[in-house]
């Protein structure tokens, strides 16, 4: 079992409820180290209703922004500017999750983009992206990112409604692992969470080294070409 970092292709793409699902299936910790936003309450709260985990598996956010907006904005409204070098991996018992603020390419600050962060980690990657109209573009575009710089990614999640080709067209372009898809939910909460992952995912793929086998070959596919 490992530690993931949980990204979208775009903001609202549903990747903290994916989050919420993996983190009940994995029996892992939680932690959103960047909050941008605080109207509608903060993503690590809404994770820890959807699932209904205590609060010791829920780390808490490194920064805390008042504006939904982008952090480096958000953070310049509260007179602070988010430092990656600071932002530094927590220790935790259990696997972690770590859930991004909104896509890759997000300002963090004036000189440096979330995906700098991810570099700096070095954690795989599981890209969240929606399964309807405007996905091939928006994941291709974000799986350039990630292997211009050679950060991990770990596989694909899908997150709406049934679109076949649209899954099997990013699989066969990317080459990468597509982990399964997440409807959307009525009412999601612990139960239903646990039904859709039991329904549209392996959790082979998440606790054996079959995903990291397959990282691996794609990566040496890619240097060889």
């Amino acid at each position: 079992m490992s530690n993931f970092i949980i990204t979208g292709t775009d903001t609202d793409v549903g990747k903290t409820v994916f989050a919420a699902m993996l983190v009940q299936a994995l029996g892992a910790n939680y932690w959103k180290p960047l909050q941008s936003g605080i109207a509608g309450g903060v993503d690590t709260k809404t994770v820890q209703n959807l699932t209904g985990l205590p609060d010791e598996r829920f780390l808490p956010e490194q920064y805390i922004f008042s504006e939904a907006l982008s952090p480096h904005r958000a953070a310049e409204i509260d007179g602070m500017e988010v430092d990656i070098n600071a932002l530094t991996l927590p220790q935790s018992e259990r696997p972690l999750i770590i859930e991004g603020a909104g896509g890759l390419m997000v300002p963090l600050s004036r000189k440096n983009l979330q995906i700098n962060l991810f570099k700096k980690w070095n954690i795989p990657v599981i890209l969240c992206a929606r399964s309807g109209l405007g996905t091939l573009n928006h994941t291709l575009l974000s799986l350039e990112a990630l292997w211009a710089r050679k950060i991990p990614i770990y596989g694909i999640a899908f997150i709406g409604e049934e679109n076949e080709d649209n899954i099997r067209t990013i699989a066969e372009f990317s080459g990468e692992k597509v982990l399964g898809r997440l409807p959307m939910l009525a009412q999601p909460g612990p139960d239903s969470l646990q039904k859709a992952f039991d329904e549209n995912f392996k959790v082979g793929d998440f606790i054996s080294d079959q995903g990291f086998t397959h990282m691996a070959s794609n990566d040496a596919a890619r240097a060889a070409s």
